[in-house]
């Protein structure tokens, strides 16, 4: 059985309210690592994504001749350079520097704006090592390819992880035809989630989103603007932000897919149907955080 990812769903599982006695500690502290050379700016949108869900702190990790631009287009995090490779992506002697930082934070978003290099499979080897029952972690882009082989590094973290894979990056997780993802997203992307022992949340028009014992949700954007990119860093940003601030998995990637779709829509409607840009979409995000609790 499939449901619909639509107003009735939402009602049924709604977001938590701010409490006015909240700090920024109660409502998360978001640990994101990703970007490179080839794409360094795709952490800004993750990061603003993350804290316009209302994320309470935010950690930005990347290569160092990033890291200082970064840090200026995000004031509100706190920036952390890394060692590069070769090719300009973050090195794998990286690794420990990230793991020391896990250990105070309460979701980890790895993967926007990486690319598969030399190092890339044993940071996220390294990142998923250790599983805490109190720390979330979203795998985005190259973090997604790369983890063909770690399924049961993955299953360790009971549900606690969320995969937001597109139709090519589900291709080159499973090893099936990406024509084959496209003819039975929802099988391929229930089957991985039940493989994996976490969330899937598979990207297009129609997203599917998965998780182990439990029926998929479907969710129509009607928006094919959002279809540009650096969306799905704003995508991974909305989920991890959500996870900071205490939703279950499935939940946080209900809504973040749902939000998302949304913002899509506003942009749509005050620029254009398409055109409009991805960092276009976080300042949508408060209002409808508003607009939820209404649903």
């Amino acid at each position: 059985m499939i449901e619909a990812l639509d107003p009735a769903w939402l009602k049924a599982h709604p977001l938590p309210k701010a409490e006015s006695t909240d700090d920024k500690n109660d409502r998360g502290r978001v640990l994101l690592v990703g970007g490179g050379a080839f794409v360094p700016g795709a952490l800004r949108l993750t990061a603003e994504a993350a804290l316009r869900v209302g994320a309470g702190k935010l950690q930005m990790a990347t290569v160092a001749s990033a890291a200082m631009a970064l840090g200026v287009l995000v004031p509100e995090a706190a920036m952390i350079a890394l060692p590069a490779d070769a090719l300009g992506e973050i090195a794998a002697e990286a690794a420990d520097h990230i793991v020391d930082l896990i250990g105070r934070c309460d979701t980890l978003i790895l993967g926007p704006g990486m690319i598969e290099g030399e190092g890339t499979a044993e940071l996220v080897t390294r990142a998923l090592a250790g599983p805490r029952e109190d720390c979330s972690v979203l795998l985005d882009a190259a973090a997604i390819s790369c983890a063909g082989n770690l399924g049961p590094a993955i299953a360790a973290h009971r549900g606690r992880v969320v995969l937001t894979p597109h139709h090519g990056e589900m291709a080159a997780l499973t090893g099936h035809p990406r024509d084959h993802v496209a003819d039975d997203p929802t099988t391929i992307a229930q089957d991985v989630a039940e493989r994996f022992g976490a969330v899937v949340v598979l990207k297009a028009a129609r997203t599917i989103i998965a998780a182990p014992g439990q029926p998929p949700l479907v969710h129509a954007s009607l928006c094919p603007g959002l279809a540009t990119g650096g969306s799905g860093d704003v995508l991974a940003g909305t989920i991890g932000g959500l996870l900071a601030r205490g939703l279950k998995p499935r939940a946080a990637a209900a809504w973040g897919v749902w939000l998302h779709g949304a913002a899509g829509r506003i942009a749509a409607g005050k620029i254009g149907p398409i055109g409009f840009l991805a960092r276009d979409l976080p300042p949508e995000l408060p209002g409808l955080l508003v607009d939820s609790f209404s649903i």
